[in-house]
């Protein structure tokens, strides 16, 4: 089976564990990744790829299971040639990232954690979580995977950015149909969302680790930081506001994860992700006058008189 990864900047490297679903490709032009990209990128060697079955890797992955995802994870370290790196597991990709960091602890350096979890929603409680909850996406999955249809993007973009845009929902509705077919998708979210559990393995994890995690979390509880912060021996727990599972690039969480990670791994604080937010800013502005009957109706007025301003000039 063959797997993709890229490499993007120029300095030390840091790796990216893969997470649920990806492309290599499609992410540089999507309005929900290309910030992440272009920060972690800017001050050093960022390494990246497709988990099996997803992106450019190969879509037929053979088995699925969090050690053949930490197998895979060493695969791409291996390939790259880094002998020793920080380790960046977003989401999905904090059970391989904290396995690989305990196997491992002569190569890594540093591990970030963001928005991960040690159980996956099948092994929690609370609204939304559980058994009951896993069946319930196993089933969105089969029938909605990668669909236009707005009950389901609700579903998914309400829990993973709820302040996003229409246009970055649209964008995240069209990487799931690019990266992964529905059979994968499930067969993913089984091992790494629901049934993952590396509880065990916290206490064991020796390297400096960095823990952000959004407060208001709709994908991840809070309580899942804080009980890998707990867990982890050292670990620094830093609280993002805000409700999104993803950081969206016209946000604060967003100044607030590059600045937190540049001083953990002792790097300046990225800027030129900000070129990004400021466009997705203006966005965000600009739907929201589009959606505001008071704008409409301005906006309407002002084609009239400007219709009018032509027919008295043509008339002169």
């Amino acid at each position: 089976m063959r797997l993709a990864y890229a490499t993007s900047g120029k300095g030390p490297p840091i790796v990216k564990t893969g997470n649920w679903f990806t492309h290599l490709e499609y992410e540089w032009h999507s309005p929900v990744w290309r910030h992440v990209l272009e920060g972690l990128s800017e001050r050093r060697t960022l390494v990246r790829y497709d988990m099996r079955g997803t992106g450019l890797s190969d879509r037929d992955p053979g088995t699925i299971s969090l050690e053949s995802y930490v197998t895979d994870l060493a695969t791409i370290i291996d390939a790259a040639g880094h002998a020793r790196f920080p380790l960046f597991g977003i989401s999905q990709g904090g059970a391989p990232s904290i396995t690989y960091a305990v196997r491992h602890p002569d190569r890594v350096s540093h591990l970030i954690l963001y928005g991960a979890y040690a159980r996956g929603m099948s092994r929690r409680s609370g609204a939304g979580q559980g058994p009951e909850a896993v069946e319930t996406y196993r089933r969105l999955i089969r029938d909605g995977w990668g669909s236009d249809d707005p009950a389901f993007r609700q579903v998914f973009s309400g829990q993973f950015m709820p302040d996003g845009t229409p246009e970055q929902w649209r964008w995240y509705s069209e990487l799931e149909r690019v990266s992964s077919s529905a059979e994968i998708a499930e067969r993913s979210f089984l091992v790494n969302n629901a049934d993952a559990d590396v509880t065990d393995l916290l206490a064991q994890v020796r390297v400096p680790t960095l823990i952000l995690h959004s407060r208001g979390d709709r994908r991840v509880p809070f309580d899942m930081g804080r009980e890998l912060a707990a867990m982890i021996p050292g670990a620094k727990l830093v609280t993002m506001e805000g409700d999104n599972h993803l950081f969206l690039a016209h946000q604060p969480a967003a100044e607030v994860f590059f600045r937190e990670v540049a001083q953990f791994l002792g790097d300046q604080p990225p800027t030129a992700w900000k070129r990004t937010a400021q466009a997705a800013r203006l966005q965000a502005a600009a739907q929201k006058m589009e959606a505001n009957p008071v704008y409409k109706l301005a906006g309407a007025i002002a084609v009239v008189a400007t219709l009018v301003s032509f027919v008295v000039w043509l008339a002169a």
